[in-house]
């Protein structure tokens, strides 16, 4: 992955390097074997894979092979070759969750051992009732006391097959109270009663994702455990698994981030297998899926998808991608690999009269258009016989139509110019073909010797030298752009496919079968797998429309925003859907005020910055106040990661604000020698003493020593409480600033108002 600007995560790997915390990073990539990966599995790879790379560490390929009764090899040689083809190798690291069972089972036993674990006979409905509710405690199991010894002895013979499925689980014994429902006596192992692809009938017993992952990751001395938004409950859990044996230190951290949504389409490979399994789409690589056999198979080469994933950035706000971004990404890579060439989809026959009928006329034609700095040409024949687009012709043209009609002239790309003079049609009225007469001044489009114009410019093909071909149209999958319900499969697009028999000039049938071509005024398109020299078939990859771009272009440029201009809550500022969404999730779930979600919401190096500042700050509103108004300040123009501090160091400033060691007038006096020089904001702090005073009876002390200074002051502060301002900057000039505002001013109004 590029990384021109920084995220939360990037910042997070950075401090635990600078901290000398680990010795080298690894990450890991843990797919369940139980399906395709779609483009939302892209990001995580991305992050996963781009992230070992950038910080010379490496990244494991582990298969989280814990339900063998969804899971196939042929899921995992899928999920292989599409991380090879994304462009990222995991250099020999190949494990799978199955390869742990033992050391697995070992741990879950410790657990039992200390206390920590007992087999529940409840059933699952009952252990579902029995956890209660957001809003309350949920019930002890009445297995919840069972000894350890009768414990154990229980769960060998769960491990031994003694049982059938659904008898008895065993669960750890945390907190039935606990605010975090995942840590409601959680379940650590089930029975299943399934060969295993791999283990075969080894094992009857599973864990669950919760626990087989945190010792997993711990296992292979993963550093950083990367995961989306949903797992965020989970990491209470991971780490208690973790801290409740006895695994090797450090333990793997766990870090959250945002996954991909994107519109027109579902990310739930239960929902993709659903489609699959029903016929909807021909299978797990039908070219209108979201999976990246699919996009692979419609023609998207993996560069285009990792520019996408790197312009949606990482962040913890949920948003839903516009579905238009990832075709502009796709078709801004295309633009510079794609061959031009001419065809024709819905063909309608062209007679030129005027040229003899053997005649054949060998014109060079370019394959890139100026702005593409590549070169070639390849060779098209200008025949009596051609074929247009159908729509490019009309018999009662409208408005400013501009192509071919009755009496009117247009210019063949890279041949002649043509004037229609008549029509044959079929019996139903329909034209069939057109007649023309062509200017032989004009070949290989230049202008006539007479100096007339023309306004249209059509493509073309010859109907003598051109190759049938069959033409798949792809759009968007779903009609609406957030399918969702049980029902979803009735939102299908049902033109999401259309197929169609044309033409395409001979030139094509030379070239390798992984050429991609913009088909001129049609769209970027690539051979299907299943074409061949004989029955030629073209998926279109991306329309040549970009409604991203013009979206962009066509965007009013909003002025900068200074700290008295950030919006209130009645603010008439309109935002684009995605960033709307992104300030509306920070809003939500992080309780900052909509004025600061909206600058971290269209701004997304703050936004990330802020995200790992929170990882280490407990004060949302306060992170986000001082990332949006103060550290922006320091940025001209340069990344944040140019700063000579780091995410630690400005954490730990606000947590100098947050116990009272500073105050703000001096925190920003740390913050500009920081910017400057760099170093903690503590040891600026000390060394220049302006630790705030805490010795409340030494504050006392200065406080009186004040009032019996301004003795007639003092007896006017009942009448003009405002008098208490004056005595609070006469004490805050006494200690040089280090006096806790808060703290004097409560004082004072206890001496002075009573």
């Amino acid at each position: 992955m590029e990384h021109e600007s920084s995220h939360f995560i990037r910042e997070i790997i950075r401090a635990d390097i600078a901290a000398g915390k680990h010795k080298q990073v690894t990450t890991r990539f843990p797919p369940e074997p139980n399906g395709y990966l779609h483009i939302g599995h892209a990001k995580a790879i991305c992050v996963d894979f781009g992230m070992a790379t950038e910080f010379n560490g490496q990244c494991h390929l582990r298969f989280d092979d814990t339900n063998p009764a969804k899971e196939d090899i042929e899921y995992e040689n899928a999920i292989a070759h599409d991380i090879q083809w994304l462009g990222f190798d995991w250099q020999g690291n190949l494990f799978h969750a199955s390869d742990y069972f033992e050391r697995l089972y070992l741990y879950a036993e410790a657990l039992i051992a200390k206390g920590l674990a007992f087999v529940c006979d409840l059933t699952d409905a009952e252990i579902r009732v029995g956890r209660g509710t957001v809003t309350e405690a949920g019930n002890h199991s009445p297995y919840r006391d069972r000894t350890v010894d009768e414990n154990l002895n229980l769960f060998r013979k769960m491990r031994d097959g003694a049982f059938d499925e659904g008898h008895c689980v065993l669960r750890a014994k945390i907190d039935m109270s606990s605010v975090n429902m995942k840590m409601r006596d959680p379940l650590l192992y089930r029975i299943r009663k399934v060969v295993h692809h791999r283990t075969g009938d080894t094992w009857q017993i599973y864990p669950f994702y919760d626990f087989a992952h945190c010792l997993s990751d711990s296992i292979e001395g993963i550093t950083h455990s990367f995961c989306s938004l949903e797992f965020d409950n989970n990491r209470e859990l991971y780490n208690w698994i973790l801290d409740n044996l006895d695994v090797p230190k450090p333990q793997p951290r766990q870090y959250e981030f945002a996954r991909l949504k994107l519109g027109y389409t579902v990310m739930s490979k239960r929902r993709l297998l659903q489609l699959v399994e029903s016929g909807r789409v021909s299978g797990w690589d039908d070219p209108r899926m979201p999976t990246l056999a699919g996009l692979r198979r419609r023609g998207v080469r993996p560069e285009a998808i990792r520019a996408f994933i790197e312009r949606v950035g990482v962040s913890k706000a949920d948003s839903l991608v516009d579905i238009a971004l990832l075709e502009h990404a796709i078709r801004t890579d295309l633009n510079h690999e794609a061959k031009r060439v001419m065809a024709v989809v819905h063909p309608l026959r062209v007679i030129v009269e005027s040229w003899h009928e053997e005649k054949v006329d060998t014109i060079d034609a370019d394959y890139w258009p100026h702005d593409v700095p590549k070169e070639g040409t390849r060779k098209v024949s200008f025949t009596r016989e051609l074929y247009i687009e159908r729509d490019d012709f009309s018999l009662d043209p409208p408005k400013k139509f501009r192509r071919l009609a009755i009496g009117r002239e247009v210019r063949l790309r890279y041949g002649y110019w043509i004037k229609c003079v008549d029509v044959d049609k079929d019996e139903s009225g329909n034209v069939v073909a057109i007649r023309c007469t062509h200017d032989p001044s004009t070949r290989a489009g230049h202008d006539p010797v007479d100096g007339r114009t023309v306004k249209g410019t059509i493509h073309w093909v010859s109907a003598k030298t051109a190759v049938p071909a069959r033409f798949a149209v792809y759009d968007r999958l779903f009609s609406i752009e957030r399918p969702d319900g049980s029902d979803f499969v009735q939102q299908l697009n049902p033109d999401s496919l259309t197929l169609h028999h044309g033409f395409v000039e001979a030139s094509v049938a030379d070239d390798d079968a992984d050429t991609r071509y913009q088909f001129e005024r049609q769209g970027y398109y690539w051979r299907d797998s299943e074409s061949t020299p004989e029955a030629l078939k073209f998926n279109r990859i991306v329309p040549l429309k970009d409604s991203w771009a013009r979206s962009q272009s066509t965007a009013p440029v909003l002025p900068a925003r200074t700290k008295k201009e950030v919006p209130q809550q009645n603010s008439a500022r309109v935002l684009d859907p995605v960033h709307q969404a992104a300030t509306d999730k920070l809003v939500a779930d992080l309780g900052i005020s909509l004025g600061d979600a909206v600058v971290l919401a269209e701004d997304i190096e703050l936004q990330n910055y802020f995200h790992a500042v929170c990882v280490r700050h407990n004060d949302n509103t306060r992170s986000a106040r001082w990332v949006v108004n103060e550290l922006g300040r320091f940025r001209d123009g340069q990344p944040l990661s140019n700063l000579p501090f780091d995410v630690v160091d400005f954490a730990g400033l606000l947590d100098l604000l947050g116990d009272d060691t500073l105050n703000p007038r001096l925190a920003k006096q740390v913050l500009e020698i920081m910017a400057k020089d760099g170093g903690g904001a503590f040891e600026i702090a000390e060394a220049n003493g302006w630790k705030q005073i805490k010795d409340t009876g030494a504050l006392q002390g200065i406080i009186q020593g004040v009032i019996d200074a301004n003795t007639e002051k003092a007896a006017g502060v009942k009448e003009n409480p405002r008098l208490i301002g004056f005595f609070a900057g006469q004490v805050m000039k006494a200690t040089g600033g280090k006096a806790p505002g808060k703290v004097v001013k409560e004082i004072l109004s206890a001496k002075l108002l009573g």
